[in-house]
C-alpha cells in the first residue's frame, strides 16, 4: 500500500509580507522611539512567520485512513477524486463550493483535490485540499482502495 504525507507549508513570499510589520512599526512608533519601533516590527514579522510555519496543515495517507489538518476519514469512506488546476481550481474553490464541505486551502497552492465521501450518515459531502501534488495523492487513494 502506498502511503502519501505532504505538509503545505507557507510560500517563502509569506515572510516577506511578514516583513513589512518593521517599516509599519517603525512608522507608528517613530514620534516615541525607532529602536522601539524596529523592536516591535521585529517581533510581529517573526510572529506572522512562526505561526504561519505552526499551523501549517498536513495530509496523509496510510493506515486505513485519510487525514487532512485536524480531520480524519476512513479510507473505506473515501470515493472517486477529481483534480482542478488554474481556473477550475478558482471555480472549485469559490462558485462550485459546497458550504457543508470540509477544506484545507491554502491561497498559495495553487491545486486542488476534491475527494467525494460516500458515508450516507455524513453530511458532508466531499473533502476539497489544496495540495502541490494531486495526482500523486490520488494515486495514494486509489492504491488504498485497491487493497
Amino acid at each position: 500500500m502506498k502511503s502519501y504525507r505532504e505538509r503545505l507549508w507557507p510560500a517563502p513570499w509569506i515572510a516577506l509580507v511578514a516583513g513589512l510589520a518593521v517599516p509599519a512599526s517603525l512608522l507608528v512608533f517613530a514620534p516615541i522611539s525607532v529602536l522601539v519601533g524596529a523592536i516591535v516590527g521585529g517581533v510581529l514579522a517573526l510572529g506572522v512567520i512562526v505561526g504561519a510555519v505552526l499551523t501549517a496543515p498536513t495530509i496523509t495517507v496510510g493506515e486505513g485512513m485519510l487525514r487532512a489538518g485536524s480531520a480524519r476519514v476512513p479510507l473505506s469512506l473515501v470515493g472517486t477524486t477529481s483534480v482542478a488546476r488554474g481556473h477550475d481550481a478558482r471555480i472549485a474553490r469559490g462558485q462550485r463550493l459546497d458550504a457543508r464541505a470540509y477544506i484545507v486551502l491554502r491561497p498559495d497552492v495553487d491545486p486542488v483535490i476534491q475527494i467525494e465521501l460516500t458515508d450516507p450518515e455524513d453530511p458532508t459531502p466531499y473533502w476539497l485540499l489544496s495540495t502541490r501534488r494531486p495526482e500523486e495523492l490520488a494515486a495514494a487513494i486509489a492504491d488504498a482502495h485497491r487493497v
